[in-house]
């Protein structure tokens, strides 16, 4: 397939996105002289905005790409989660999949930026896994929503979203109806995710979630290291981001490790959620190892480039997957 055909085919695609969704909020400012009551600089505030973020910006990934995003999570009742829904009603994206929970907070994040540097970050939110209500909302949630759809995104970001329970019965469901399943773990629910289609960790998920130590300039420690955590999840394949070492897959009987492009990276932040994305959506196209790890490498590196946690550019991705990859 090539790669016009790739991208014209994302837009045939439905991505039931399962997981933590949350509302990033930034603070941009000009540092102008240092507080006389601490050593810490004093952030005079020029502008505030509210985006999309966790499983959220996965989906504005998969939008920017030309898919069609669901979301199935968890909000608060409160003000940051009607933020949240109108910034997705603004982007044109579905919500019946959000679940309006009375015992949790939504999740924001702060990110306070001045001169292009990220100063400080404040979390306000709640970890606590899924109570019986809010796990049976999702459930039920999920059944009704991942027939319709093409691939499946597990976006976990150990905001309790997500449990061993709705793992099993969601991978379960999307395996009686042949849909691929690709995680964004974090090291809670790290080894529940069995007999998933791509599993997705960065070097340092790899390493907690084995407890082993892995160079990622070691290709012999990284393969042995995937082929370990392919075989304890019975999972078809993984793929590693190794930061600047690249990607790494290993995925039906092909095993390829890709370095990275080299890039004046601005800020790492939300590489991971394009990646997955990139991932999924090619997973949904049954593309083969080699060109599921370029066009992902690819993506995750463009989207270093700016400042913040933005998605990926679909006519950026395209253009430059025409001009560098050979597939």
């Amino acid at each position: 397939m090539t790669i016009e055909k790739v991208f014209e085919s994302f837009k045939g695609l439905n991505v039931l996105i399962i997981g933590d969704v949350m509302l990033d909020s930034y603070i941009w400012g000009a540092v102008e002289r240092i507080s006389p009551e601490a050593p810490v600089p004093i952030i005079n505030v020029k502008k505030r905005d509210f985006r999309l973020g966790g499983a959220a910006n996965v989906a504005l990934n998969v939008l920017s790409l030309g898919a069609t995003p669901i979301l199935c999570a968890l909000i608060g009742d409160d003000d940051d989660g009607k933020k949240l829904l109108r910034r997705m009603a603004e982007q044109g994206m579905s919500t019946e999949g959000i679940i309006i929970s009375v015992d949790r907070p939504t999740t924001i994040k702060t990110r306070v930026i001045a001169s292009h540097q990220h100063v400080v970050r404040v979390d306000e939110e709640s970890d606590r896994e899924a109570n019986a209500s809010e796990e049976m909302a999702m459930l039920d949630k999920i059944s009704k929503l991942l027939p319709q759809c093409q691939v499946v995104i597990f976006e976990d970001y150990d905001k309790g979203a997500i449990n061993a329970s709705i793992i099993q019965q969601a991978v379960a469901l999307a395996n009686k109806y042949h849909i691929p399943t690709v995680v964004d773990p974090k090291k809670r629910n790290f080894l529940a995710y069995k007999n998933v289609t791509l599993f997705k960790p960065n070097l340092k998920e790899l390493r907690e979630g084995l407890k082993i130590d892995v160079s990622a300039s070691n290709q012999e420690q990284v393969e042995h290291a995937a082929a370990t955590l392919k075989e304890k999840l019975q999972a078809r394949g993984v793929i590693v981001t190794l930061s600047e070492h690249g990607i790494y897959i290993d995925f039906e009987n092909q095993k390829v490790q890709l370095p990275a492009h080299e890039r004046e990276i601005a800020d790492v932040s939300g590489a991971g959620d394009t990646v997955v994305s990139v991932v999924a959506l090619c997973a949904a196209l049954k593309l083969d190892a080699k060109t599921i790890a370029s066009l992902s490498n690819l993506a995750g590196g463009l989207v270093c480039q700016h400042v913040g946690v933005v998605p990926i550019n679909k006519d950026e991705l395209r253009n430059e997957a025409v001009n560098e990859l050979s597939i």
